[in-house]
């Protein structure tokens, strides 16, 4: 992977949050709690991310938590096969809030590396739901070759569409990634491929929190 460099944005979105109610988003941001929050990794799946390539902090002032890969690269062309052009990640989170608070994710920083021939595709998508829970953010972004660089994407949700997590209840924070490369009209004897690991782990993924004050019994 090459050193960072200018950072791009995808090409083409396509894609959008589904709509709320009003009450699931509608009131006023909290300020993060003071307490520590924590978030522990309750499962991993997916030929993106094997048990262990995958880490979890939160920032110091609970304004979010970061995810990072090791081992997530797509590739297609040259001596790819089949099954490496498309790869995925099912994240289950436990997100330990403080007693009083509920949160919702605002936005999310996806970051990454992107080698692309002319006419080469690469896709990134990503949805996000509390467990036992129906409503879902999909977003998809499209990157177009010729690309030989860092790419970042940011998906996010208006105030009035965040879904928080039902107070008082731990529910798992689900995150479902895909990454794929395809060689489209290039030549398909040179590789392609997008990634959103790093060797510094210097790149990784950002969720941002926001934060709601439970109503007091």
């Amino acid at each position: 992977m090459k050193s960072l460099r200018t950072t791009l944005t995808a090409v083409a979105v396509t894609g959008s949050l589904v709509t709320l109610s009003p009450s699931a988003g509608a009131a006023a941001t909290a300020a993060a709690p003071l307490e520590r929050v924590t978030v522990d990794v309750a499962t991993v799946n997916g030929s993106g991310c094997r048990p262990g390539s995958a880490t979890v902090a939160v920032a110091p002032d609970n304004s979010a938590f970061t995810v990072t890969y090791s081992e997530y690269l797509a590739a297609a062309g040259g001596d790819s096969t089949a099954t490496e052009g498309r790869k995925n990640c099912l994240l289950s989170l436990l997100v330990h809030v403080p007693q009083g608070f509920t949160y919702a994710v605002s936005h999310v920083d996806y970051r990454g590396y992107g080698k692309l021939e002319e006419g080469a595709i690469g896709t990134q998508k990503a949805s996000y739901y509390f467990q036992g829970m129906s409503q879902t953010a999909n977003r998809t972004h499209l990157f177009h070759g010729a690309l030989d660089d860092n790419w970042q994407v940011t998906d996010t949700t208006g105030i009035e569409a965040l879904v928080y997590a039902p107070c008082g209840e731990q529910r798992n924070f689900n995150i479902n990634t895909e990454l794929r490369a395809d060689v489209g009209t290039s030549d398909k004897t040179k590789t392609s491929y997008m990634t959103v690991d790093s060797t510094d782990g210097s790149i990784n993924t950002v969720y941002h929190f926001a934060w709601k004050k439970c109503p007091t019994r």
